[in-house]
């Protein structure tokens, strides 16, 4: 055991001060983490005045390697950038410095990944970029969105404000498509569940039943027919069947990667009935939300048109919002393109007029987000309680007509007997 001393803070911000005997530094913040604490720095009893031993600080840190080598997963997800940004802001805005920041949170994050990751921008920090230039080093954790909000918070020295705006971004965004994940489970469980049901009823136990009708000596209804044919031809092309569904799976998914292919998929998925009214909303919401966060940091409405333009995740989207930034370049108005577009509802077109003339383009874009949340959820909602007892009628239904085929030849032979 050894003693280590600690400073953190808790959910208030208030500094905590204190010590403890504990076997490694790594223990002690898992300890602290424990208590809802953010460690700002952990130092061992050798530098209360005694130089400590090189043996013991070569020791540790090969016990933090190790550690952080052991830990957590390969991958930087969602909720790991939410707790990184949220970190990121509590220590910048106690007053820590930006290297002393990143350094407190690789002896806390549990993603082996974005402990690299952090490594890495503290180096190229080190190396005399800003956080902003490090971050686009690793395009693959940090969206364009964050370096551009970075570079926004650092150029007007609001850091953790813009960082506390990206922080609340980011968990908007996780807890709605939470939300719509969670609104879908039942529907796939039951879809799946009840095929499988109708695969197991098909090749399984009709041809049971198709055995002993050939030892009756009486001529089959054709429901009953039907149903053993159909198992039959099942049972002998199952496996092209699965080829050709798997097959026919990765060539479409191959080909919509291709611009022509995803633009053509893009376009059919809005111009679905109903489904291409709620794809729409589902953009118009990633949009609004992008668009506000941006605007709101500090981020010039051109250069936020520029990036969201690149991230919507929609090429016809993506024509749009160039369309709108075009615009905008020669002079005009925002209404005016966003009217033209004829992709936007009117309410979202008067809203956004209505934000630029007042001044409160931002909150107009926020509202407009929180409309088509809500919007989503009710018919995410809707959906569900429609699908599920339509499932469950198909379902039994389709059950019931096999049950009937198979027991009528019975029904048949008993009464011909009696």
């Amino acid at each position: 055991m050894a003693k280590y001393f600690y400073t953190a803070r808790d959910a208030t911000g208030k500094k905590v001060i204190g010590s403890e005997d504990v076997p490694s530094e790594d223990e002690l913040i898992s300890r602290l983490q424990a208590q809802n604490l953010i460690v700002i720095d952990v130092s061992s009893a050798y530098k209360e005045g005694v130089v400590e031993p090189k043996a013991v600080t070569e020791k540790r840190e090969q016990t933090k390697i190790k550690f952080h080598s052991k830990k957590g997963h390969g991958r930087v997800t969602t909720q790991d950038l939410m707790l990184f940004c949220r970190q990121l802001t509590t220590l910048l805005g106690a007053g820590v410095t930006i290297l002393k920041s990143l350094d407190i949170i690789t002896k806390q994050v549990s993603s082996r990944k974005l402990f690299e990751v952090i490594k890495g921008l503290q180096k190229h920090m080190e190396a005399g970029l800003s956080l902003h230039e490090a971050m686009a080093k690793f395009p693959k954790v940090f969206s364009e969105l964050w370096v551009n909000l970075v570079e926004s918070g650092e150029a007007s020295g609001n850091l953790p404000v813009v960082l506390n705006r990206l922080a609340s971004y980011l968990e908007r965004n996780a807890a709605f498509k939470a939300k719509i994940i969670s609104a879908l489970i039942y529907p796939c469980i039951l879809l799946v569940a009840g095929t499988g049901a109708l695969l197991f009823l098909t090749i399984k136990i009709i041809p049971t039943f198709a055995e002993i009708f050939d030892s009756f000596n009486v001529t089959l209804p054709f429901i009953t027919l039907m149903l053993i044919k159909t198992s039959d031809i099942l049972r002998k092309y199952l496996v092209v069947f699965i080829v050709i569904v798997v097959s026919g799976y990765f060539t479409f998914r191959q080909y919509i990667r291709t611009p022509m292919g995803r633009r053509q998929w893009e376009s059919f998925l809005l111009k679905l009935p109903a489904f291409g009214d709620f794809y729409k909303a589902l953009l118009t919401e990633r949009f609004s939300s992008e668009m506000s966060t941006l605007i709101e940091s500090g981020v010039p409405i051109m250069y936020a048109l520029e990036i969201v333009e690149r991230s919507v995740g929609n090429l016809t989207m993506g024509d749009i919002i160039k369309d709108i930034k075009e615009a905008v370049r020669d002079g005009k108005s925002l209404n005016k393109p966003f009217d033209d577009s004829g992709f936007f509802e009117p309410m979202v077109t008067q809203m956004v007029s209505v934000g630029e003339e007042i001044g409160e383009l931002p909150q107009m874009f926020k509202r407009i987000n929180t409309f088509y949340q809500e919007y989503v959820e009710t018919a995410l909602a809707r959906f569900t309680s429609m699908f599920e007892p339509l499932m469950l009628v198909f379902i039994g239904g389709v059950i019931g007509i096999m049950v009937v085929g198979m027991f009528l030849p019975i029904f048949k032979l008993t009464q011909m007997r009696g």
